[in-house]
C-alpha cells in the first residue's frame, strides 16, 4: 500500500469525484468510528466516501482520556463481554493495527482499607489480567500488589495517610486526534474520497429510501449532491441531528456526557506511573503524557452547544479537589497548562447518572439506504466499524444483490505501523544519518511510525524545518508543515489543537507559536495575507473565549463564553 497524502489537492479532486460518480457508501463523520468505518468499507473493495463537517477527529475523538483500555470498571458492573472486547482491540492496536501510535502506561490504585479491598481489587484486576491473556497477546506485564512503602516509592507524591497499599497494572495509551487522522489516511490510501469542512446539510430522498446527501464545502462556499447506495450516519453526538436531515425519527436517542480533563506539568507530581483513584461517582485518572500530566475526568449531563463544550470553574475545581486529595503537595489552578472538554455519546437509558449509561453500541437501519451507528467507547472503534458497514452490505446484498467480502480490517495496520519497529530499532542510525538528536527522532517515530521518512526527506531539502518551533520546543517545524500538506489540516486550530497538542501543552495555549505556525503553512494552504491575519485573529479569539468559560461558575455561563468565539470557516 502507498502513502496517500491528506493534501489541499486530495481533499479538492475528492469532493469532485464524489459528486461526480455514485458510491457505494457515504460515511458522515470524520471521528474514530467515521474513520473507521470508511477504512473497513474501503478495503472490502466497495467505493467509498467520507465527509466530516469540521476537522477530522474536531469533536468527541480529539477529546478523550487517551487511553485503550478495557474498561475496569465495566468489571464492577460485570459487563465481561465488553471489558473482554476491549482487550482483544487494545491487544491488536498495540501489536499490529498501530505500533506506533499506541503504547503501554502503567497505573497505580491506592487501597484505603485493609484486607477486604485488596481482595476485591486484587481480583478485579486479576480478572482483568486474564481476560487480557484469553482476548489475544497485549504483551503487557502483569499486575502486581504493593505495600504502603512500595507504591510510595514508585509515586513519591502520594500522601502517606492517602493509602494502606496499592496494586500496579498496565493498559495503553494514545493520542486520539492522531489515531483517528491516520485511520481517515489510510482510508484514502485504500481508495476512499475524503473531504473535512464538508458538511452534510441534507439527506435526499427517492420515496422512503435515502440516496445520498447534499454537501456544503465550507472552504468554498460551493455546494456539491453526492449520490450513495448506502448512508452510514456516523456522528456520535450529533446522531438525532444527522438523522433528522432525513425527515425520519431517530432510530436511538443519544446522551451527551461532558468530560473535563486537565494538562499540568511532569514534575507538579513526582510519580514513575499513572494513576487511578475512586470517585462518588466514577473513576479519576493521572495519566502520562510525554512531558505532562493528564488528570480527568468528569461526567455530567450536557445540553448545550454540542461543538465547543466548555470546562466551567466548577469543573476545574472538581479535578483538582479529589487529585489533591491523595496529593502531598496541592496543585493550584496556577500549575494547569491546558484544559479540554469532549463530549461522549452515551445510548438513552433509564438512568439518571451519564455514568451508568451503556458504553456499548447500536447500529439501526431507519429507512433503506440509511444505517446508523450510536454510544460505544473509543478503544471498540474497529468493531463499531464492522458492525455498521456489515448493514450497509447486509442493504447493498438485499437491495442490489451486491456479494461483498467480510471485514479485514483486523489485518490491515495503519499507515506507519509497517516497518515501525525496525525503525525504532535503528533510531540511532536515523538520528545519524539526519542530524537530529536520537530523542528528536524517538518522537517523530512515535508519532509518524514508518511514515518518518517523508519528513526526514523534508528537513533534507530544507534544514531550518529540522529546528524546533520557536514558542513550542517540543514539535519541529517540519511537523507544521507536514500537517498541512499530508494529514488534511486547514487552518491554524488543526494544526495546534489536534496534529500537535501544543494548546493544551503550553502555558500560553499556543498563543506563542500562531504566528510562526501561520508562517509556515500559508504557502501550502494558500493563504493570502488577510487569510493569515484571520486564522491568527480567530486562534487568540478562541483562547480568550476558552479562558474566560474556564472562569465562569457554571455550564451556562461557561458555554456562553465560550461561544464568544465564532468558527474560522466559511473562508470568504
Amino acid at each position: 500500500m502507498r502513502p496517500v497524502a491528506l493534501s489541499p489537492q486530495l481533499r479538492a479532486s475528492s469532493l469532485r469525484e464524489m459528486a461526480a460518480e455514485e458510491l457505494d457508501v457515504l460515511v458522515v463523520g470524520g471521528g474514530v468510528v467515521g474513520s473507521g468505518a470508511a477504512l473497513d468499507a474501503a478495503t472490502r473493495g466497495l467505493k467509498v466516501g467520507l465527509v466530516e463537517a469540521r476537522d477530522f477527529a474536531s469533536g468527541t475523538s480529539s477529546r478523550s482520556s487517551k487511553l485503550i483500555h478495557g474498561g475496569l470498571r465495566y468489571l464492577e458492573m460485570l459487563d465481561f463481554a465488553l471489558v473482554a472486547e476491549a482487550l482483544k482491540e487494545r491487544g491488536l492496536l498495540m501489536q499490529t493495527l498501530a505500533p506506533h501510535l499506541v503504547r503501554p502506561v502503567g497505573f497505580l490504585y491506592p487501597l484505603q482499607h485493609r484486607g477486604w479491598e485488596r481482595l476485591y481489587a486484587g481480583s478485579g484486576v486479576a480478572l482483568y489480567d486474564a481476560l487480557s491473556r484469553i482476548s489475544g497477546r497485549s504483551g503487557l506485564p502483569l499486575h502486581k500488589h504493593l505495600t504502603r512503602r512500595g507504591a510510595r516509592r514508585l509515586v513519591p507524591a502520594l500522601r502517606k495517610d492517602a493509602l494502606v497499599g496499592a496494586l500496579h497494572y498496565y493498559d495503553a495509551q494514545v493520542d486520539d486526534a492522531r489515531h483517528t487522522m491516520f485511520l481517515a489516511r489510510t482510508a484514502a490510501a485504500y481508495g476512499a474520497k475524503v473531504a473535512s469542512r464538508a458538511r452534510v446539510v441534507e439527506l435526499l430522498r427517492e420515496g422512503e429510501r435515502v440516496t445520498g446527501a447534499v454537501v456544503d464545502d465550507l472552504e468554498s462556499g460551493e455546494t456539491i449532491t453526492v449520490r450513495a447506495r448506502q448512508v452510514v450516519n456516523a456522528t456520535g453526538v450529533w446522531t438525532d441531528e444527522t438523522q433528522s436531515l432525513g425527515g425520519q425519527r431517530g432510530a436511538f436517542r443519544v446522551r451527551a456526557s461532558k468530560g473535563v480533563h486537565l494538562v499540568v506539568p511532569k514534575d507538579r507530581i513526582r510519580s514513575e506511573t499513572g494513576l487511578i483513584l475512586r470517585t462518588e461517582t466514577s473513576v479519576l485518572f493521572v495519566i502520562p503524557w510525554g512531558r505532562h500530566w493528564i488528570i480527568g475526568t468528569t461526567d455530567t449531563d450536557w445540553e448545550l452547544d454540542k461543538a465547543h463544550p466548555a470546562a466551567s470553574e466548577a469543573d476545574i475545581d472538581y479535578l483538582l479537589d479529589h487529585v489533591n486529595a491523595v496529593l502531598e503537595t496541592p496543585l493550584t489552578r496556577d500549575d494547569v497548562e491546558g484544559v479540554y472538554a469532549g463530549l461522549r455519546p452515551l445510548l438513552e437509558g433509564e438512568s439518571e447518572a451519564t455514568s451508568k449509561l451503556s458504553r456499548e453500541h447500536a447500529v439501526g437501519h431507519p429507512a433503506p439506504g440509511l444505517v446508523v451507528i450510536a454510544g460505544g467507547k473509543y478503544t471498540t472503534y474497529r468493531v463499531m466499524a464492522k458492525d455498521v458497514v456489515d448493514e450497509a452490505v447486509y442493504g447493498l446484498e438485499r437491495h442490489e444483490g451486491r456479494q461483498v467480502p467480510a471485514s479485514v480490517t483486523e489485518k490491515v495496520p495503519l499507515l506507519g505501523a509497517e516497518g515501525y519497529q525496525a525503525l525504532w530499532n535503528a533510531r540511532h542510525r536515523l538520528a545519524a544519518q539526519s542530524g537530529l538528536h536520537e530523542v528528536r527522532i524517538e518522537h517523530l517515530l512515535q508519532r509518524y511510525g514508518s511514515l518518518v521518512h517523508e519528513l526526514l526527506a523534508m528537513v533534507a531539502e530544507d534544514p531550518s524545518l529540522g529546528e524546533p518551533l520557536a514558542g513550542a520546543s517540543d514539535y519541529l517545524r517540519v511537523e507544521a508543515v507536514y500537517a498541512a500538506t499530508h494529514e488534511g489540516a486547514r487552518h491554524l486550530d488543526d494544526i495546534l489543537t489536534r496534529r500537535t497538542r501544543i494548546s493544551i501543552e503550553t502555558f500560553d495555549r499556543g498563543l506563542g507559536v500562531v504566528e510562526e505556525v501561520a508562517g509556515l503553512v500559508s504557502e501550502p494552504l494558500g493563504w493570502s495575507k488577510e487569510q493569515v491575519d484571520l486564522e491568527i485573529e480567530h486562534y487568540r479569539a478562541r483562547v480568550a473565549a476558552e479562558r474566560e468559560s474556564q472562569q465562569q461558575p457554571d455550564d451556562e455561563t461557561a458555554d456562553a463564553a465560550r461561544l464568544g468565539a465564532p468558527d474560522v470557516v466559511p473562508l470568504t
